[in-house]
């Protein structure tokens, strides 16, 4: 799989050569541009985190008004969405613009912050020596097509100034630490659109261009053109794009925790909302965050990278003062788990910029860049849990004591759980089998924070019926494994 990744990179390298149109920018205006992208960001995720995840499958009704607050920006300031990238902004501090990708795991997974989902399966993965691309391959991962690098994926484009590709080979080589197939393309689309919108003020064609990148097959392609021709189709009703994301794309196969249930936090259908907030809001801001965040499940990190593409696009200064005054007083204020305050980050992703620009065969010019535009084309094709699709889910929600096993008829499963209880350095070792057959040894440390999402899943088996069971190997008082359900897949 490896050589694969590499020689798709080099595939991505070579293109990057095959665009000879040149855009001159000030140093100013570009700084203003990087500027406008993180601060909208940061001040999109504090617009719709309230809200995040208390409206799944449905919109948040116009009845129920989204408020900004003055101390909402200071309250929210510290969240993932924001310091999950400066891990990787962190890296390149360090080792350059090509800093290889087990660079970025390793930081990754031994940051001190708490991860979710993608993320956290990646990190137990990484911290158990499934280094990338495997540790965010679905075989490996079962959140794999999960939002997380969706979220991630702004400081790629912002690095980028109208440079798609040279942020596509970015994406590859940060993004299959936690995802693969629909997952990395949300992250590719995102940070393309960042990319697009350092030169375009048409939000439809920059939209349009990001989505070049993604392979046409693919349902992230199709659902996002689904959402472009709703807006052509009728700009001014944002409700029926969001019905058709719902009708058309909510019911993926995707997260487990998500099957058979109104939660998702799937990269595609978050994508489609994160657009449609672009799209209808026609480049106001206050309307794009919060149509952004009107259509629910993940509703702050959806306006963050709507609000940061829309920041790239206009530039700090052109922020409405509304907003940007309630970030101003704590821009010099160290976000949490890392070393950097925004002010920081404003300069470094600058200075990051002007490194990918001359890699990318442009030049400062005294006080110009002159930047060598690249042309859109789509990355390789990938598809996750592919061939397969959910059967049934099938709950336990019982104590290990209580758990008398499974069985099912499929070709895949996801056992879902968790260890409860146990002193701070407690590490609960269980066997996993499957047809009596020993198939995984499992570590579940007391301290969540390298622990796995669940508690097994196989995506390997020959379609007919099987048989799991776990051994809990070293059992301590105190301590206890909830086995709550599990997720079982056939053939598609």
């Amino acid at each position: 799989m490896r050589k694969y990744v590499l020689a798709a990179v080099a595939g991505i390298a070579a293109l990057v050569s095959c665009a000879p149109r040149t855009v001159e920018i000030s140093k100013e205006e570009l700084l203003d541009k990087i500027k406008g992208g993180w601060a909208a960001q940061t001040i999109g995720v504090s617009y719709g985190q309230p809200t995040e995840f208390r409206y799944l499958g449905r919109v948040i009704p116009d009845s129920v008004a989204l408020e900004w607050a003055p101390d909402q920006v200071a309250k929210f300031f510290n969240n993932d969405d924001i310091y999950m990238d400066l891990t990787f902004v962190g890296v390149m501090d360090r080792l350059g613009v090509d800093a290889p990708a087990d660079s970025f795991a390793v930081a990754f997974a031994n940051a001190g912050y708490p991860l979710w989902h993608a993320n956290q399966s990646a990190r137990y993965n990484i911290l158990n020596g499934i280094m990338p691309p495997e540790s965010g391959h679905w075989k490996y991962n079962p959140h794999a097509n999960d939002i997380d690098f969706q979220i991630e994926a702004d400081f790629a484009g912002l690095m980028c100034p109208g440079m798609p590709l040279s942020s596509a080979e970015i994406a590859d080589r940060v993004g299959h630490l936690m995802n693969y197939g629909d997952g990395w393309y949300g992250g590719v689309f995102v940070a393309a659109m960042y990319a697009n919108a350092f030169f375009s003020n048409d939000i439809v064609k920059v939209a349009t261009d990001a989505l070049k990148m993604i392979p046409e097959e693919t349902h992230f392609h199709q659902a996002m053109s689904d959402v472009l021709a709703c807006y052509r189709n009728d700009p001014a009703d944002w409700k029926a794009a969001w019905q058709v994301c719902e009708d058309k794309w909510s019911h993926e196969t995707g997260c487990p925790e998500g099957m058979f249930a109104d939660f998702n936090i799937d990269a595609l259908v978050n994508s489609a909302y994160l657009l449609i907030g672009l799209l209808y809001g026609e480049g106001d801001f206050g309307k794009t965050m919060e149509i952004a965040t009107r259509c629910g499940q993940d509703s702050d990190c959806n306006p963050a990278s709507a609000a940061g593409i829309l920041g790239t696009m206009v530039g700090y200064d052109a922020i409405p003062e509304e907003y940007l005054s309630y970030l101003k007083p704590i821009e010099d204020s160290c976000l949490n788990f890392t070393p950097y305050s925004l002010n920081e980050v404003y300069a470094e992703s600058f200075e990051q910029a002007l490194e990918m620009v001359a890699k990318g065969g442009g030049k400062v010019d005294g006080e110009n860049v002159v930047i060598r535009l690249q042309k859109p084309a789509p990355v390789r094709l990938e598809v996750s849990f592919e061939g397969l699709k959910v059967d049934k889910r099938d709950w336990f929600n019982c104590y290990y004591g209580n758990f008398q096993g499974a069985s099912f008829t499929g070709r895949g499963l996801v056992l879902r759980g968790w260890l409860t209880g146990g002193a701070p350095d407690y590490v609960a070792k269980v066997r996993f089998l499957v047809d009596g057959e020993q198939a995984a040894v499992m570590d579940f440390p007391a301290d969540y924070h390298s622990r796995s999402n669940d508690l097994f899943w196989n995506f390997d088996l020959e379609e007919k019926e099987h048989t799991v069971a776990m051994e809990w190997l070293n059992p301590v008082e105190g301590a206890d494994l909830w086995v709550s359900d599990i997720v079982t897949y056939i053939s598609e």
